[in-house]
């Protein structure tokens, strides 16, 4: 390279937005981070409009962002300039500067002088700086993080002398402390001021505290002052002391491990560590038995091969019980070694289970297709976001307003697509929905209240034909629970014409072997006119309110797949539509209905 421009390439470039702020701050650190002492002859004035244009672009970006930009891994600077400039700056950038940057021993002495006060106590951070740069910041009086130990009124404040420090130490003065200072750090340490013999305050050497041993005071005061919530008591390993009358067990789908050179468990998930470090994946071979041969993971061993699908039976606590399969890679040292696996057991399949019925593989052929159909889509929205965001440079508004426009309509594909793959396995029983608690009375005040303003410009509109107070608790989760209630409640909204209200009631149903809640909804009459209404096309003309992209019928079918996931059902009756979930308990502040 005869001329680097690189510089005043960068600097020539106009910043149009927040991510080319980025991008410009990011390349001047790039450029001003490398040493340009011994690059021959350099333009000040480029310099200069550098640094400028640095600080310039700092007010515009925020501190944290800056500071992840510096702290980004693998990225090093060996510019004293560059060191010096950012620790002027916030602490957090201040920081990280000064843990990346990688200066010679003269560098940093020359250096460090000139730091802030503030910013000298990061470089106590590194464990990495010569030890003459060690001991230049003990003689500035730049210590650890912890605070010495304060003295009393009988202890004065004395300058210690040290062998390896300069001949400045020696002329520092012992100044005793004054009296009202002792007092205030007296009543601050809890010293009665009458006592004729105020105890001594016992610093690090004269008790052999260490950070471990406050690391164990610290765990032993929250095992004291902790809850016993159910999450404390599932994973927090206690002894058999009859203290916990019934314990919650989880059963273990899968965990991550590594092991030793000999197949030995050495590390595990926190949550089965204890029950599985020091297991063997596979029997050690005896002299002439060769059943450990037959053992994939023991061949696998034996040639520093990958595992793949290896079986393996566990013995011990519950959780872990039972077959698992086995994927590890081998690991090997710096120097090439052998040092063990790391990997991860996953619960063997049954060849019985669900997943192999006919109706689960239709299922999981149909998420296949609409993968493949995801893949296009998802990368005609992505371009569309690109050009109506800009992101590759300024595009005609024209464009930008089609593009976003475009994206809204994949947007609109890809959630069509969710609910084609939800029916899919929900009808098959390749899916199930979580069991819960939801107060359905309330959910349905609630729908009614989102879909009201959409309905009052054509006069029409949910009519709920049940108390306000009313509480009626279902068996669902809510967050499904209110995607089935909106999804019913919408498509058949939608299909209101104008001054067409709808009535809703809701009533328990007790009786005949079956304790559930009845929602009862009048079908509008364009709905009311299909033979199947299940299978009706009818989409909605003027209405704010959209049922889907495949039309009532088929958001109706998916209400009904989710009705009967959970116990219920959704079926229609003359000229109404039934919802029926399981409740919780018998309710109290309805009218019990028998069913026949």
């Amino acid at each position: 390279m005869f001329f680097d421009d690189r510089l005043a390439t960068v600097l020539r470039q106009r910043v149009t937005g927040e991510a080319s702020l980025r991008t410009q701050y990011r390349q001047l650190l790039d450029l001003l981070g490398k040493d340009m002492r011994h690059a021959g002859r350099s333009d000040h004035s480029l310099l200069a409009a550098a640094w400028l244009r640095m600080d310039a672009l700092a007010q515009d970006i925020p501190a944290a962002t800056r500071a992840r930009m510096i702290r980004e891994p693998g990225w090093r600077f060996r510019s004293p300039d560059l060191a010096a400039h950012l620790a002027d700056q916030e602490p957090d950038i201040a920081a990280a500067a000064l843990s990346r940057a990688e200066l010679t021993s003269d560098d940093w002495a020359a250096l460090i002088p000139r730091l802030p006060v503030r910013a000298r106590g990061f470089l106590r951070l590194r464990r990495d700086l010569p030890v003459d740069i060690e001991a230049l910041l003990a003689r500035l009086g730049v210590h650890d993080r912890g605070l010495p130990a304060p003295a009393t009124a009988e202890t004065p404040v004395a300058v210690q002398k040290n062998a390896k420090d300069d001949a400045d130490h020696d002329a520092l003065p012992v100044l005793p402390i004054r009296p009202r200072i002792a007092q205030a750090a007296a009543a601050r340490l809890s010293v009665p001021a009458t006592s004729p013999a105020p105890a001594r305050v016992r610093d690090r050497d004269d008790t052999g505290r260490t950070e471990i041993s406050a690391l164990v005071e610290r765990i032993a005061q929250f095992r004291r002052t902790r809850g016993d919530s159910p999450l404390d008591l599932e994973r927090s390993p206690r002894l058999p002391l009859g203290e916990l009358a019934q314990r919650l067990e989880r059963a273990v789908t899968s965990f991550g491990f590594a092991t030793d050179t000999s197949g030995r468990v050495v590390w595990a998930t926190s949550e089965v560590a204890p029950m599985v470090i020091g297991t063997r994946l596979y029997a050690p071979q005896q002299r002439g038995d060769d059943s450990a041969n037959s053992s994939s993971i023991a061949r696998a061993f034996a040639r520093r091969q990958p595992i793949a699908r290896g079986t393996i039976s566990l013995m011990g606590a519950p959780p872990i019980t039972g077959d698992w399969q086995v994927d590890a890679e081998p690991r090997f040292g710096d120097d090439g070694h052998f040092s063990g696996y790391f990997g991860r057991f996953r619960r063997a399949h049954d060849p019985s289970a669900a997943a192999n019925r006919p109706e689960a593989r239709e299922a999981d052929r149909i998420r296949q297709l609409l993968h493949e159909l995801r893949t296009p889509v998802t990368a005609v929205q992505g371009y569309a976001e690109v050009i109506q965001q800009q992101l590759f440079g300024p595009a005609p508004h024209e464009y930008r307003a089609l593009a976003a426009a475009i994206a809204a309509d994949a947007a609109r594909i890809l959630a069509g697509f969710e609910e084609l793959e939800r029916l899919a396995r929900l009808e098959t029983g390749a899916a199930t929905i979580d069991p819960g608690e939801t107060d359905l009375a309330a959910l349905v005040h609630r729908v009614a209240a989102q879909l009201a303003p959409a309905l009052e410009p054509q006069a029409a509109g949910l009519t709920l034909a049940f108390p306000d107070a009313t509480s009626l608790l279902v068996a669902l989760d809510p967050d499904d629970a209110e995607a089935l209630v909106w999804r019913l409640l919408a498509s058949l909204a939608s299909a209101c014409e104008p001054a067409e209200p709808m009535t809703v009631r809701l009533d328990p149903v007790i009786g005949a072997g079956r304790t559930c809640a009845r929602l009862v909804c009048v079908i509008p009459r364009a709905l009311a006119a299909q033979d199947n209404l299940f299978a009706a096309t009818t989409r909605a003309k003027a209405s704010t309110i959209n049922a889907g992209l495949f039309g009532a019928g088929f958001a109706l079918r998916l209400a009904r797949a989710e009705a009967r996931a959970t116990g219920g059902d959704l079926q229609r009756d003359g000229a109404d539509l039934v919802l029926t979930l399981p409740l919780l308990s018998e309710p109290a502040s309805l009218t019990l209905l028998t069913s026949a």
